[in-house]
């Protein structure tokens, strides 16, 4: 290598650029208008969406009839179930039973006797029962069947008790009342039941 000192050159320069000239740009074509089938489609969405809404609020509003017509035959069986519950009340009460009782023939005993099971022995002294109105007076009034007919009488359209079924209130038959209905399999006589 030489000896010579190195001498610093002078940075490369860039080019000159020659000054840039303004000008104006360019007009925009004009902008196409929207096409129709994009207005359409957004109509027709509007148009689907109120159908839609129409179409739910009927659906809820014919519940809301249905629910109400619901509400107003439950309370009816609700009355109907408190009348035969108090019609259940009177007739199973001890006054009730002991006039139906005494109207069928039988005589309620003032002196019962018991059978000890243990060893046999009756205890009481056995004696023959005697009717009149004065053995079956109830001795604590009852308020639910005061005034009340003792059999209840069919309304239209319902089969009375002992009747076959299908046959018609107030229908005569050949069957005397309380007798009761004939076994269907064999079985043993069970009287008719609500």
């Amino acid at each position: 290598m030489s000896a010579v000192p190195v001498q610093s050159l002078p940075a490369p320069r860039a080019p000159e650029r020659a000054p840039r000239r303004l000008r104006p740009a360019p007009e925009r074509a004009p902008r196409s208008k929207p096409r129709l089938g994009y207005a359409i489609i957004a109509l027709g969405g509007v148009a689907v969406i109120i159908v839609a809404q129409l179409l739910l609020s009927i659906a809820v509003t014919q519940g809301a009839y249905e629910i109400d017509a619901l509400q107003m035959q439950q309370s009816s069986l609700m009355r109907d179930e408190q009348k035969l519950s108090e019609a259940v009340d009177r007739v199973e009460s001890p006054q009730y039973l002991a006039t139906r009782a005494e109207e069928l023939g039988m005589v309620s005993n003032a002196n019962p006797v018991y059978l000890r099971l243990s060893d046999g022995a009756v205890l009481g002294q056995p004696m023959a029962a005697e009717g009149g109105a004065r053995a079956s007076a109830p001795l604590v009034p009852n308020a639910l069947i005061d005034g009340a007919p003792l059999e209840a009488q069919p309304t239209a359209g319902e089969t009375p008790i002992g009747a076959a079924p299908g046959q018609a209130a107030g229908a005569e038959t050949d069957i005397p009342a309380g007798t009761p209905a004939m076994p269907v399999d064999g079985g043993l006589p069970t009287p008719a039941t609500h």
